[in-house]
């Protein structure tokens, strides 16, 4: 029997990389000894169709770019090195498009204090952004190092992005979509602090069991998810679940993390605990009426 890639999806193929290749780090980013610290590098590809929604300009297509490879150092505690950007487009793309979405990379570079230090163009049928990030770490923060009865926090509310997706205005949520931010500042203080970190990209649930091991759990708290009665009015207006938009959706890009209870009072940036590290060996929801369901596997997936 002949199987498609997609009916296996992105996670599942990356596992068959990783399982075939001796040096890449199952993390947010590769980790290189270098120097008497760790280069820490990684790479993301966006294409129009996919990545960019029909209201976003191209200055922020541009920024975009970097806040998606940005965020992944920022996962790490990495202070940023250099950033490369690999650029397809039309060839009949108008000039002044192309312009504002360099004008939206160098715009990103800056507020993140990365250089620009190189890259490559070529043609094709829509825009394709691949950029490269570079960092370094002495100790990088992974996914997978926290301990029984840490916390668990997010450095911001999510689920905005989610149900930005479905709204045209110009509000807090379509700000979320059309102008993400990565968390660089934030992370370079949590590696001082934090067990274990990652950014949201495809949803909270996916994340947790991206960074769940063998033997651990972790219990989320809804009343400690700090949901607004406007989140959950608009998603009823959308026919929308709230609680999916916030486990099962992504595009967040703050920094899910576990700390210990000991060092928590000392962090100096703003985040939300919502849950604790378990030994129960799943992933569960305290919902605000007590009941407790479990956590579904599911967030966004390419080739899915």
């Amino acid at each position: 029997m002949s199987f498609k890639v997609s009916d296996i999806g992105e996670k599942e193929l990356i596992k068959y990389i990783i399982s075939n290749s001796k040096n890449i780090t199952p993390d947010d980013t590769a980790v290189t000894p270098f120097n008497f610290s760790n280069l820490i590098s990684t790479c993301d590809m966006l294409i129009q169709s996919k990545h960019f929604p029909e209201n976003m300009s191209y200055f922020d297509m541009g920024f975009k770019a970097v806040t998606v490879n940005v965020s992944d150092l920022a996962a790490m505690g990495a202070k940023p090195l250099g950033f490369l950007l690999a650029i397809a487009f039309p060839k009949d793309l108008n000039l002044d498009s192309f312009k504002q979405l360099i004008d939206g990379v160098i715009n990103a570079c800056d507020y993140y204090e990365i250089p620009l230090i190189g890259g490559d163009t070529n043609e094709a049928s829509e825009i394709i952004i691949s950029g490269t990030a570079l960092g370094l770490c002495d100790n990088p923060l992974m996914k997978n190092t926290y301990n029984l009865g840490d916390l668990i926090a997010v450095t911001g509310d999510i689920g905005l992005a989610a149900l930005g997706f479905n709204l045209t205005d110009d509000n807090i949520y379509t700000n979320k979509v059309l102008k993400p931010r990565a968390r660089i500042k934030e992370g370079l203080i949590l590696k001082n602090y934090a067990t274990s970190a990652t950014d949201i990209t495809d949803g909270l649930a996916s994340e947790l069991y991206e960074i769940k091991k063998d033997g651990f759990g972790f219990i989320i708290y809804e009343d400690k998810l700090n949901i607004s009665d406007d989140f959950k009015k608009l998603s009823r207006d959308f026919n929308l679940d709230y609680l999916d938009l916030i486990f099962h959706v992504g595009e967040d890009f703050e920094l899910l993390f576990t700390i210990s209870k000991d060092d928590i009072d000392d962090l100096t940036i703003d985040f939300n605990v919502i849950g604790e590290v378990t030994d129960s060996d799943v992933v569960e929801l305290v919902l605000d009426d007590g009941n407790v369901v479990g956590i579904k596997n599911k967030g966004y997936e390419h080739l899915c």
